[in-house]
């Protein structure tokens, strides 16, 4: 009589054992955006759970910022400029690897105003431009210039905070800022109420060529919980689908997890991040696949920023891909 109850008790509470989430903490590069909005629709949307996942999204201070700390346990996968992560394994070697690319086209841009005339990069010498304190940008600026026959000399450069940039701008104290384009929409936004209209110049039209944001995984992860990385991708992979099918609802998503979101906004924001996510190279190679050619390329740019030798770091020592579904 005793044992029945026992062993159905027992039951219970190994079902309940086996049903438990896995939980991973997810490091943002940034604070929450429209750009990021997919991430919160995984989770509002029950992606996540349906993949038996309990995810937890915390903001980040730049990608140097996510691969630290992903490399140093704070959190198990995270999102950063692969750059970065190039970068990481140049100085010092860093336990992680970007396991899916976002953007196969660089985010990297140059914004001004139309009334300045700069049409190019080549027309930025004279003029001021600004950015960010902490930016993957920043390395890269001096190297695209010069592939321009600009002289990195001629550009005054004024770092300041991110939230600043957009008032300098619609101000005039500055004559560009450096960017993402996916942050166009609120710019435009600010300029709009200076009565002034923004013109955006993609580095990628410029010739700057390789991969920008990618998902990133602490090697630990990789190595101690694979089944539950590949559960996420999977997740990943749907949210993303359904972001870009859904851009309004994914911003609703977002602002469902961070109140002080502007949908409209955040839903621009993320329709001005597909052309990164979905464009001839992901249409040519797949989304979220590392071309070993692109990659190397992507890596070649990092090196001439940072004066680095080209064979320093071997970029293919830095993606796993073998978590993606064929």
């Amino acid at each position: 009589m005793t044992l029945r109850p026992l062993f159905a008790s027992l039951l219970l509470a190994g079902s309940a054992g086996a049903m438990a989430a896995d939980t991973l903490t997810v490091q943002l590069d940034w604070l929450p955006g429209g750009d990021k909005s997919f991430v919160y629709a995984g989770v509002q949307e029950g992606f996540f759970k349906a993949e038996g996942l309990d995810v937890k999204i915390v903001p980040g201070r730049g990608s140097s910022d996510a691969v630290t700390k992903i490399g140093a346990g704070a959190a198990d996968v995270g999102f950063g400029g692969i750059s970065a992560l190039m970068m990481a394994a140049a100085e010092s070697g860093v336990p992680v690897k970007a396991v899916m690319s976002l953007y196969s086209k660089g985010p990297d841009a140059l914004f001004t105003r139309a009334d300045t005339k700069i049409k190019s990069l080549k027309d930025v010498e004279g003029k001021t431009v600004a950015m960010p304190t902490f930016s993957s940008s920043n390395q890269l600026w001096p190297v695209v210039l010069q592939k321009n026959g600009v002289d990195p000399e001629k550009v005054k450069i004024i770092k300041a905070d991110p939230a600043t940039l957009a008032p300098m701008l619609a101000q005039g104290r500055v004559d560009a800022t450096i960017n993402w384009v996916t942050v166009a929409p609120g710019f435009s936004s600010v300029l709009k109420q200076a009565g002034k209209e923004l013109h955006v110049l993609p580095w990628s039209q410029f010739g700057l060529d390789g991969y920008g944001w990618s998902v990133m995984a602490s090697d630990k992860t990789i190595k101690e919980r694979p089944e539950v990385l590949k559960r996420y991708l999977k997740a990943l992979n749907k949210s993303l689908a359904f972001a870009i099918q859904n851009p309004q609802k994914a911003a609703e998503d977002l602002k469902a997890q961070v109140p002080e979101t502007d949908v409209a906004v955040a839903k621009a924001e993320f329709e001005a991040s597909i052309p990164l996510l979905q464009n001839e190279i992901s249409k040519r190679d797949g989304i979220g696949r590392f071309e070993p050619k692109l990659l190397g390329e992507t890596w070649q740019w990092v090196a001439k920023s940072m004066n680095y030798a080209p064979t320093k770091v071997d970029p293919e020592k830095l993606v796993d891909r073998s978590f993606l579904a064929k």
